[in-house]
């Protein structure tokens, strides 16, 4: 069974994440079935916005855990590399979607779920909602291009307390820093990035082309997501096997 759930309704994809149990964390077949799903939008021209959810309450709870230990015991391996590879993959898949994208976000997003929430294009919270970068917490290097998402979306000051000092941003910060549009209850949060997404799905053909220019238009961060995806991966692999050997001698 998949663990994404994709439904369309009047040029609106809901991708929701349906692994409810492990707070949507995201494994390497769960990466693969998000990357196909964003194949299947790409290739529906009736298809205008993406709203982006997790089920159970939760957003996502970053890499699962499973997946950061089997690259812990031998990172620089080619199936480490390419296990992380596709949870890379996943999100940046989603920041390369035709059409412009939401994450409607509850609960939480933590680790490689803020760099899921941070490649869409706009974001609409729960007020109690946490965002936790939170990899130093568990001796981890950020990995997936994350200072380059996050410092165009929050700057330099927020991006260095929330990903190097471990500082959480609640739904209501994440508005005022500029990170989310809105913070509402939680229990409003997806249909209201479903009405928000249903303006630009009323007339999908405008709304690829519109999004296409505004994402250049607005440019790319200081360093292209691309790069930073590269520049990060040999320290975030290191980290892996660093925190495998100290559990070991634990």
């Amino acid at each position: 069974m998949s663990d994404v759930d994709l439904r369309i309704l009047d040029g609106v994809a809901t991708l929701t994440l349906t692994a409810a149990d492990r707070r949507n964390s995201l494994t390497v077949a769960m990466a693969q079935d998000l990357i196909d799903a964003c194949e299947q939008i790409d290739g529906d021209v009736a298809v205008g916005a993406v709203v982006v959810h997790g089920s159970g309450g939760y957003f996502c709870a970053g890499a699962h855990r499973d997946a950061l230990a089997g690259a812990g015991v031998e990172p620089a391996s080619p199936a480490a590399f390419s296990q992380m590879g596709a949870i890379y993959e996943s999100f940046a898949r989603v920041g390369r979607l035709a059409p412009p994208t939401i994450a409607a976000i509850v609960g939480g997003a933590v680790g490689a779920g803020v760099n899921l929430a941070y490649a869409t294009d706009l974001r609409i919270v729960a007020d109690d909602a946490k965002l936790l970068a939170g990899f130093l917490r568990i001796g981890l290097h950020p990995g997936g291009g994350h200072f380059a998402l996050s410092g165009r979306l929050a700057g330099r000051e927020a991006t260095m307390a929330a990903s190097v000092f471990g500082e959480p941003i609640s739904g209501l910060r994440a508005v005022e820093l500029g990170i989310a549009w809105e913070a509402l209850p939680s229990e409003q949060v997806l249909a209201r990035a479903q009405e928000v997404a249903a303006r630009a799905g009323a007339d999908p053909e405008l709304a690829r082309r519109t999004i296409r220019s505004a994402r250049q238009e607005l440019g790319p961060p200081a360093v292209p997501w691309d790069v930073a995806l590269d520049a990060e991966r040999g320290s975030q692999m290191w980290s892996l096997r660093r925190r495998h050997e100290r559990a070991s001698d634990a």
